[in-house]
């Protein structure tokens, strides 16, 4: 499946344990557009807003051994943190400290990775400035890659809303575009108003005050706990 392409509503029920197609692959359905995840540690439920995966600080910062231009993998370090085989595959290397910063590369893949011990990121892009031991990277995940349900306290960007109820651990799509259903905390949302990632009920949507993160824009006003109908710009 290439970048928007057109898929069928029943599609959006997939549901699989094999991933079918990249993370984060684009599709639409007429005016509605949506991205194909990953489900993190809890199943997704519809209506809900769903988060990328919580930043990690012990992957950010990181001091890498001497990496030429052309290079296709970086030994780093990480701080006091973990990290399964290939758990951050198609995320990024983000290089946050000169020399080379301002360049991103990303990962193809990793071997598992220990507290505190050296490692190698593969690389899908070559090096395009050399990389020595002052220059800093932030490891990062692909945000379609094990997303959870949007926390009260953000840790991550919201990505989209879930559309189904696809299994923990498993493949499916959430919406990231178009008029979506989704719940309201315990305040009340105004039709044609922006609304922001609540910080009162995870996975849930509030009256945007310049502080959480926009969502969209409603289409339809609701009260506490209902479900309303916003235009997502995601």
């Amino acid at each position: 499946m290439g970048s928007d392409s057109l898929i069928n509503p029943g599609d959006l029920t997939l549901n699989t344990s094999s991933q079918q197609f990249p993370l984060g692959a684009r599709a639409t359905i007429g005016s509605r557009s949506f991205r194909y995840c990953l489900a993190g540690g809890t199943a997704l439920v519809p209506g809900k807003l769903q988060q990328a995966p919580a930043e990690n600080t012990a992957f950010q910062d990181m001091a890498p051994s001497a990496a030429a231009i052309g290079a296709v993998s970086v030994t780093l370090t990480p701080g006091a943190s973990t990290a399964t085989a290939n758990q951050y595959a198609d995320g990024w290397l983000v290089v946050t400290v000169t020399p080379g910063q301002g360049y991103m590369y990303q990962i193809s893949s990793h071997a598992a990775i220990s507290s505190s011990t050296a490692f190698v990121a593969n690389l899908k892009d070559a090096i395009q400035v050399a990389l020595t031991t002052a220059s800093n990277l932030d490891m990062v995940s692909n945000p379609y890659a094990n997303v959870i349900i949007n926390p009260t306290t953000a840790s991550s960007a919201p990505v989209g809303a879930a559309v189904y109820p696809v299994t923990a651990a498993q493949y499916g799509w959430i919406q990231d575009g178009g008029v979506a259903s989704l719940l309201v905390d315990d305040q009340t949302v105004v039709v044609g108003t922006n609304v922001a990632a609540s910080n009162q009920a995870a996975g849930a949507v509030e009256p945007h005050t310049g502080v959480q993160a926009i969502v969209g824009t409603a289409m339809t006003g609701g009260a506490t706990t209902e479900y309303v109908a916003i235009k997502l710009f995601l």
